[in-house]
């Protein structure tokens, strides 16, 4: 194990994506549309013709899915370099400065308050109250992880080895962490439902392993030791997968709460 007796505290690894905002947007998987099916289901109302705020929004992976679905999206993003590579992949879709703690929006003005991989990042005793202010009544607060199909051998191998590297939970950071934080809710005003949505896609071994090496444990460790780590696992992954093509399995834990 490879792990420093001071980790990085979340504020560091929050912002450690902005420095790799282009291996993110290249590489992250994006989400299915079953996904989004659900979520308008769940909410009692379609996405198109909606106010959206997509809170968190990175380099725009969900914004652009949320848009394509007809929506008239706002994005919030706080990094710097993140924000940069928005504005690049979607030049014509506006993005304010801003977090789920403080939201640079105006009270009751959306339909739809969006967190993809992102709700984790928040103080719930800020973020919920502040997200009660900017819903409009019946309003949809929708939060979104893609989780590691654990079911799988080689996923869940994997998953351990980085537990053994990085000392990190990985299961329990990106698979149980979020819906948690999301059921915490600090005013007792919200009811969530909770859905799962499983899906799969194939990508080069390369893409892979800069999927992974996007991840804030991966970016706030030590360089030698990740590339090390990295170099490793492909040997591992082609085993497995000769022809070093990927299946990367996901199961999208969604939670969508209505206001009052």
């Amino acid at each position: 194990m490879t792990t420093s007796p001071n980790p990085p505290s979340p504020t560091t690894r929050a912002h450690s994506f902005n420095a790799a905002a282009a291996q993110y947007a290249e590489n992250r998987p994006s989400y299915p549309p079953a996904l989004f099916d659900a979520i308008e289901e769940l909410a009692g109302r379609p996405l198109t013709g909606a106010r959206v705020a997509d809170v968190g929004a990175g380099t725009g992976i969900a914004t652009a899915l949320l848009h394509a679905r007809g929506a008239e999206v706002v994005a919030v993003e706080p990094g710097d370099g993140m924000a940069a590579q928005f504005r690049r992949t979607l030049p014509d879709v506006p993005i304010v400065r801003g977090n789920g703690n403080a939201l640079p929006l105006a009270d009751h003005s959306v339909d739809f308050l969006t967190y993809a991989q992102a709700w984790h990042w928040t103080d719930p005793t800020r973020s919920v109250p502040e997200a009660l202010r900017v819903l409009r009544p019946g309003g949809a607060l929708t939060l979104w992880w893609n989780t590691h199909a654990l079911d799988i051998p080689w996923i869940s191998e994997q998953s351990e080895r980085i537990r053994i590297h990085f000392g990190i939970n990985r299961v329990v950071e990106q698979n149980g962490s979020g819906v948690r934080s999301a059921l915490a809710d600090p005013t007792g005003r919200l009811d969530f439902a909770h859905r799962k949505v499983r899906w799969s896609r194939h990508v080069p071994i390369d893409t892979h392993l800069a999927n992974i090496g996007s991840h804030s444990a991966f970016l706030v460790h030590d360089k030698a030791s990740t590339d090390a780590f990295l170099t490793e696992e492909r040997d591992h992954l082609r085993t497995v997968f000769p022809d070093e093509i990927v299946e990367e399995t996901y199961v999208v834990e969604l939670v969508v709460a209505l206001t009052p």
